[in-house]
This record gives C-alpha cells, structure tokens and sequence, in this order.
C-alpha cells in the first residue's frame, strides 16, 4: 500500500528518534463470534496483528507494547515470540485509556510513539515512516493523525483541517457532527503519532465526560492545541471486526498481491483465482495457471509452471520445473530442476531430483528421488506403519513401474527397474531388475466354461 501524497515541512535533519510502537488489542471482537481472538485471525496465513507487527519492525522499535484485555492469553502467547511487552487494560474504557495503560511499560522512553491497532492489519511501514517523519518536521506538531477518504463516508469521525493546509483543526464524532462537518470527506483511521513527553501528559487531561463515560483518544486532539494530518488509500487502514470484513480484507490483500507478482514477472493466467500466502516467493518467468493455492513456506524459482488446481505449502520448487494439474505439495517437498510432479500426485517431506518425473497418482513421502528418475502412475511409499515413519530412496535413472508398493526402510539401487506391480519389501541393488508379484498362470478355456455355467444357472431359476 502506498501513502496518498501530502504537502508538509521537510523532516528535520536531526538523527531520528527512537520509536515505540503501542498497538491495542483489547477489545472482544463479539462480532467475529469466534473463540479466536479477534486480531489473531489469520489474513492470508498469518494473523492479522502479526502482519502489522511485522510492518512495523521497518521502523526498528525501541519498545513494542501490545495493549490486551478480553482473550489477553492468546494474545500474550501471539507477541511473546516477538519480545513485545504487555499492558493490561481490564476495563474496556476507551481508547484513550487502553492507551493510557501502555505508559508503565514506557517509562524512561523518551521518542516518538506510535500508536495502531491489531484489528487495522494492512497499515504499511511507509505510511508509519510517513507519520513520523510529519510529527518531527519543523513546525513539530504535537499529534500526528491519520486520515482517508473512505467511499461512503458514513459515520465515521471527521477530520476537519483548516483550508489549504493539514493542520488539524478538530476531530468530531459523526454524530456530534454538524451539517457542514457531515459535508467534509476526510475521515479519522484512529491512527496516531505523538512525542512520549507529549502523549502522556496529554492522556493525563483526558476526561469522560461523555454518554459513553469512556475516554475518548481522539480528545487529544483539541488538547493539544497543534495536530496534523496525513492521509492514506482507504483499504491500507480497513478495520476487521466481523468475518465479511475479514473477508474483505483478505480480498484486498490478495489483489494488492497478485499485482504485486505480475510486476515482478510472472504470469498469472487467471489472477483473481490465485491464492498466495503472506510468504509467497515466485520467481521471474513463473507461470501460474487458474485456481492455484499457495500455502506458507513456498518458494518458486525461474521458469517454473504451475498448472491448474494445484495446492503448495512448504515447498521448494527450482527453475524449470513443472507441477499439476492437481499436484500437491506438502510441506517439505522439494522439487528438482526440470523435474516433473503431473496430476493427482502428492508429495509430502521428500525431495525429487533434477529431471525426475512423478506423472500421475502417486504418493511419494519421506523418500528421496534421484536426478531423471522415473515413478510410473499409482506408485505409493509406504513410510508409515501406524506408529513411525521411514524414509524410502531410490536411485539417479531408476525406474519404478506403475502401481508399485515401496515399503519403507528401503531403498531402490542407480538404474534399477522394479517392474509393474511390485510390492517392494527389500532393497534393490544398483541396475538390477526387481519383480514382487504372484506368478501369472493360465488356464484355457476356463472363463467360457464358466460363464456358461453361470448362464445354464441363471436361466434354471
């Protein structure tokens, strides 16, 4: 997502201040109707607050206070990893006072604070850079806020800027709002920056005096006498608090992607039924036909192509290669240069050398596949015996005939060939032929004689 561009004083030369980020993420989320914490939700495979976290590590934080209440342990749990610290707010009142619980664990900071929530995930480091770097220009205004013209302005809190300039002159409720304040289309994304000093002695003066009773943040806004405003697309500061939000959310995440992945070279034959996941790596000439999905953990090289109906996740994939229709790849797969993964072949926690080709119903997991390989159609190893798991290998240039058993521990020699239906128990040595199957037998004239007992049986009924 990109900042909308905005006219305001060049940042100051001064070396930049340290950063805090506070982001809350107290509030139930009763509309998601979920057991899962609402910020916790996951916007193409990965929560919604650790997409904004990770936005944020742009900015190399000093300090990372995560705001939590309802749900606190999920949370707690989610941000742990991260070092961030927790601020309790116990009662629901207000943003200004989930705010307000963040400054024990800001004491003795002294820089720029920067205030988000877990619920707006798709906020982008540019746009925070863009919000300092406007609360530290030289005519230093004590609150930086964020703005966008959303479609439907509804009844979103408006932002009202004396003509001409950004300055900021009030924030109003729409439902404080008059006629003509109605009328202005810049709205409040609740988004703040403001200096530690400043913040916190503004919060101090904070009052309740409202239907609600509760303390409003955007109230210091008139507190502090010198506010400004930058502002953003309207989808970089979309809210989710119910599951069409998220939704519609993932939708414009998924979009921004795709546009992302053609610009970058590669093809997308049908774009807006490709599904990537927040780590999705492709390369240059990659070509990914309809109705693709890639899990987390997947990354494409040069030249692959990827076709229809296909689902990846954890997968490496090299140049050249090629994959489906309906190939799966989970997690730990890795697929060879040129190699070939054809249609209904799963591939789980095994790698497929250069050139080796998998065309057609097989499962190969836990195995390791020498380089131009070949598995004929319905092949399996059998790496599980319902308590472990064993990995099965075979040979560069081998050849394993259709509908074959590989029964792991074991391992299928350099050119070897195991013949069509073969249920493999034993390792196979280096260029050697191996044949497990029941003798074939033949007796003449068996089956007209017996269809036409069965016949002489039927019409005697």
């Amino acid at each position: 997502m990109t900042t909308t561009p905005v006219a305001f004083a060049p940042a100051s030369a001064a070396a930049p201040r340290p950063v805090a980020i506070v982001v809350l993420a107290a509030g139930k989320g009763t509309r998601m109707k979920s057991d899962l914490h609402k910020v916790l939700h996951p916007i193409a495979g990965r929560p919604m607050l650790l997409h904004l976290l990770d936005s944020a590590a742009a900015l190399s934080p000093e300090r990372v206070v995560a705001v939590v209440g309802a749900g606190r342990e999920q949370v707690e749990a989610a941000v742990a990893p991260l070092g961030a610290a927790i601020a309790h707010q116990a009662e629901q009142l207000g943003t200004g006072h989930a705010v307000m619980q963040a400054e024990a664990a800001l004491a003795g900071f002294d820089g720029d604070v920067l205030i988000l929530y877990g619920d707006v995930p798709l906020v982008g480091s540019a746009t925070m850079r863009a919000m300092l770097d406007r609360l530290n220009a030289a005519d230093a205004p004590a609150v930086v806020v964020l703005g966008f013209r959303p479609a439907d302005p509804g009844a979103y809190g408006r932002v009202i800027v004396t003509p001409g300039t950004d300055r900021v002159e009030r924030i109003v409720e729409f439902k404080d709002a008059s006629p003509a304040e109605r009328a202005e289309t810049l709205c409040n994304s609740g988004l703040m920056a403001a200096r530690s000093a400043d913040l916190f002695a503004l919060l101090a003066r904070l009052g309740n005096d409202n239907a609600a009773g509760e303390y409003y943040l955007t109230d210091i806004v008139a507190l502090a006498g010198g506010a400004a405003a930058i502002e953003v697309a309207a989808d970089e500061v979309a809210g989710v608090n119910s599951r069409a939000e998220l939704a519609g959310v993932e939708a414009a995440w998924q979009q921004a992607r795709r546009a992302r992945a053609m610009t970058e070279g590669a093809t997308l034959i049908a774009p807006e039924t490709v599904w990537f996941s927040h780590d999705t790596q492709l390369g240059r000439d990659v070509v990914v036909e309809p109705n693709v999905v890639f899990g987390p953990g997947v990354t494409v090289a040069d030249g692959v192509t990827i076709h229809a109906f296909s689902h990846l996740e954890g997968a490496r994939v090299e140049s050249g290669a090629e994959l489906g229709p309906y190939a799966r790849l989970r997690p730990g797969a890795v697929i060879g240069a040129n190699a070939k993964v054809g249609n209904f072949v799963e591939i789980k926690k095994a790698t497929l050398g250069a050139g080796a080709k998998a065309n057609h119903l097989s499962y190969i997991g836990d195995a390791d596949v020498g380089a131009k390989a070949n598995i004929g159609a319905g092949t399996i190893t059998c790496n599980y015996d319902g308590f472990f798991k064993y990995r099965t290998v075979i040979g560069e240039g081998a050849f394993v005939g259709s509908n074959s058993a590989l029964v792991a521990p074991v391992s299928v020699g350099k050119g070897a060939i195991v013949g069509a239906g073969s249920v493999v128990v034993r390792d196979v040595t280096d260029d050697s032929l191996a044949v497990a199957r029941a003798r074939q037998e033949e007796r003449g004239g068996w089956a007209a004689r017996f269809r036409a007992a069965m016949k002489a049986k039927k019409d005697g009924k």
